[in-house]
């Protein structure tokens, strides 16, 4: 069985217009449901990225009082077949530049991206078993730690073994466990999660505290904490994504 392999990137857009990433979301979902009209799309006929080889699975809005800038889109790709599948249809492109590399139609509506490459580590799920499965969240839990170097496929470990099961009990289903590629620093883990399961997990992390006598406190979230710095070494962030409407991981409408 091979590894998965897998791609998020994640879009500014500025000066600040909210229609932006809107328009940039409603044009990538459409782009890639074209495809499944297409017989047997590839690039080797020209489709540049029109293949079912690299496949949006992930399209989401930013939600940004969550920590993000405004305004920003986040999007995962599933590279089928890994290494030899999906990633080598994306690398063929950059085999001389081809001119299919370069997507005119949303010029001018990004102002940066950045793209990182993800390598899936033992109990991550695959996102093809989460889509069959027809699994769709109203929100998405993401994270990004810094981690020390060499350290991150041990955090993963301890994220798959300790904190994995805390979250379930608290509604939270975990998406995708991944290393960071092409360095040995960084981690990103997701989740899906419904409001209500959210706001419920802040507040037993609350109650741990001892700034919230209404909820029952889980004082395993703070034990978490205190473990999640044996592998940490700089930044770590949790954030929210919104999937946006006719992407693989978004309630049907």
């Amino acid at each position: 069985m091979r590894r998965g392999v897998y791609l998020i990137e994640e879009v500014d857009f500025r000066p600040m217009n909210s229609r932006k990433p809107q328009e940039y979301l409603t044009w990538l979902t459409g782009y890639k449901k074209e495809d499944e009209t297409l017989e047997n799309p590839s690039f080797t006929e020209g489709l540049s990225i029109r293949s079912r080889e690299i496949d949006l699975v992930g399209a989401f809005y930013a939600v940004g009082i969550t920590g993000h800038p405004q305004f920003r889109a986040v999007t995962l790709w599933d590279c089928h077949g890994g290494w030899d599948g999906g990633w080598r249809q994306m690398m063929n492109i950059y085999d001389g530049v081809d001119g299919r590399l370069f997507l005119s139609d949303i010029d001018d509506l990004r102002f940066s991206a950045f793209s990182r490459p993800l390598g899936a580590v033992h109990g991550s799920p695959a996102l093809a078993d989460i889509c069959a499965e027809g699994y769709a969240a109203p929100f998405y839990l993401f994270e990004s730690a810094t981690v020390r170097p060499g350290a991150a496929l041990d955090y993963l470990a301890a994220v798959r073994e300790e904190r994995a099961a805390i979250l379930a009990d608290h509604g939270h289903r975990a998406i995708g466990l991944y290393e960071v590629l092409f360095c040995d620093t960084e981690v990103v883990t997701i989740w899906g999660v419904s409001l209500d399961d959210h706001l419920a997990l802040q507040r037993a992390a609350d109650a741990a505290l001892g700034l919230d006598d209404e909820v029952e406190p889980d004082d395993r979230l703070l034990a978490w904490r205190e473990r999640a710095r044996d592998y940490l070494a700089g930044p770590w962030r949790e954030t929210l994504l919104a999937p946006f409407p006719g992407c693989r991981l978004a309630p049907a409408s």
